[in-house]
């Protein structure tokens, strides 16, 4: 039976990082639990909260590549409506919209075009400042 995104499933915890938690799931998959999905409230140090061997619940947020999952513990048990689940690279590649490259790629050609736009606006002014010479 195929894991699929969205679905509540028991994974193992089998290792602890400052970043978040590698999870044993069935069919010899791994997942990692981030840091920001262990819990409600802001987590600052993961073993407070698991430890390895434990047996939790996780919801399947997404697939970062074949038979690596995106978990989470804080969205176990609410409704499919509340979890949101990670956006990754749609087929073509391209990150999909909204997701951090799209920002990052409309923010440097938004800055690009103000800093030409500035360039030309000082070249012009500079150039209009300059004194004749007078005859």
């Amino acid at each position: 039976m195929p894991i699929e995104i969205g679905s509540e499933i028991e994974g193992k915890v089998t290792g602890i990082t400052k970043f978040g938690a590698f999870m044993e799931l069935p069919e010899s998959k791994v997942g990692l639990v981030h840091i920001s999905q262990i819990a409600d409230s802001y987590v600052t140090d993961i073993t407070k909260h698991l430890q390895v061997g434990q047996l939790v619940k996780v919801r399947v947020m997404g697939m970062a590549k074949e038979g690596k999952y995106d978990l989470s513990i804080k969205q176990v048990g609410k409704p499919a409506w509340q979890a949101r689940p990670r956006r990754s690279r749609d087929e073509a590649g391209k990150p999909a919209p909204g997701s951090f490259e799209d920002k990052i790629t409309q923010f440097l050609k938004q800055s690009e075009e103000k800093l030409i736009d500035w360039k030309r606006n000082l070249e012009t002014k500079q150039s209009g400042k300059k004194k004749k010479p007078v005859r």
